[in-house]
């Protein structure tokens, strides 16, 4: 009798890729949608706070947006009072990203739901099947990201 695994072409893989991938989406939103914020919004304050000062297009570019997109978040966090520009020491044209207080404040509250969050969705596996699972989607960034340098 042949396992359930064999045969498996690289399409069907990234069909339950995608699958998944939209149901981490969905988790992730709901428990966020908790909180009153939407991923998107959540993502750039948690990135500004984790590596600022921060660029627009370094902030971006780490969590996977266009920059059209992120100056469009960004303006409505700092009307928001969660962020702020601030203009850059060594260049002036230049402008830098903070998180404010209550912007930081958001920022571990909505850290620790998203973590809830992929606690929740990941619980059915074992912790080899997590490192495994880590293993690998490292390697397919990796493998995209020498894809992008040729």
């Amino acid at each position: 009798m042949p396992r359930a695994n064999e045969g498996v072409t690289a399409a069907q893989v990234a069909d339950e890729f995608s699958r998944t991938a939209k149901v981490l989406v969905r988790h992730f939103n709901e428990r966020l949608g908790e909180h009153g914020v939407s991923t998107p919004r959540s993502r750039l304050v948690v990135e500004v706070a984790r590596s600022q000062p921060v660029r627009l297009t370094e902030l971006a570019l780490a969590v996977g947006i266009a920059q059209g997109t992120a100056s469009t978040l960004v303006d409505a966090l700092v009307r928001d009072g969660l962020l702020e520009r601030q203009t850059s020491a060594d260049d002036r044209r230049s402008v830098l990203l903070r998180v404010t207080a209550q912007g930081a404040a958001l920022a571990q509250e909505w850290t620790a739901g998203y973590e809830l969050a992929a606690e929740e969705l990941f619980r059915p596996l074992a912790p080899e099947q997590l490192s495994t699972l880590v293993d690998i989607l490292r390697t397919l960034s990796a493998g995209e990201a020498s894809a992008a340098g040729d």
